[in-house]
């Protein structure tokens, strides 16, 4: 698990070659057995794998969406704010689940943030929700730009991490 922790790397240029459908499983069931509050299960993904669509994923935020623009696969991470009072952290879980088996199935995958954050005046998760059909009632946490990858970064070291930013008994 160390070892995929320090090669999962934000990917944000992809080649032009398609996710499989097998691969488009394997994520989405990283997604489904992700842990939740109280075992709820809120958090639902849309697959989006249409170019034209992504594109206009990419218009509900007015920048940081340079991942989106050669991403094969777009996962849309959302969850029912009925469901869970904890809804974010939920959805926050099941995202870097999704991202952890892209880089166990050799792909790459990048977090685009669209909670709390903007277009122009508009509410980025509110104009997804829009461009998606999404209900009124989930809350969209990020888009996962997913594709085989196009860029070679060198997996993190554990010996370089800042051991400092961790503390016994007591802070």
């Amino acid at each position: 698990m160390i070892e995929l922790l320090s090669k999962r790397r934000s990917i944000r240029k992809f080649t032009s070659q398609a996710v499989s459908d097998e691969h488009l499983e394997k994520l989405l069931a990283a997604a489904l057995l992700a842990p939740s509050s109280k075992d709820t299960r809120p958090v639902e993904l849309v697959a989006v794998r249409d170019k034209g669509m992504i594109a206009a994923l990419a218009a509900c935020r007015d920048s940081g969406t340079m991942p989106l623009h050669t991403a094969a696969l777009v996962l849309a991470v959302t969850a029912d704010t009925g469901k869970a009072d904890v809804w974010v952290e939920n959805a926050s879980i099941a995202a870097i689940l999704v991202q952890l088996e892209a880089e166990n199935l050799g792909l790459g995958s990048t977090w685009v943030q669209m909670r709390l954050r903007t277009n122009g005046e508009k509410s980025a998760e509110a104009e997804v929700r829009k461009t998606l059909g999404i209900p009124e009632n989930f809350g969209v946490m990020c888009l996962l730009a997913i594709g085989h990858k196009d860029e070679v970064k060198q997996p993190r070291q554990l010996d370089a991490a800042d051991w400092t930013r961790t503390h016994n008994e007591r802070f």
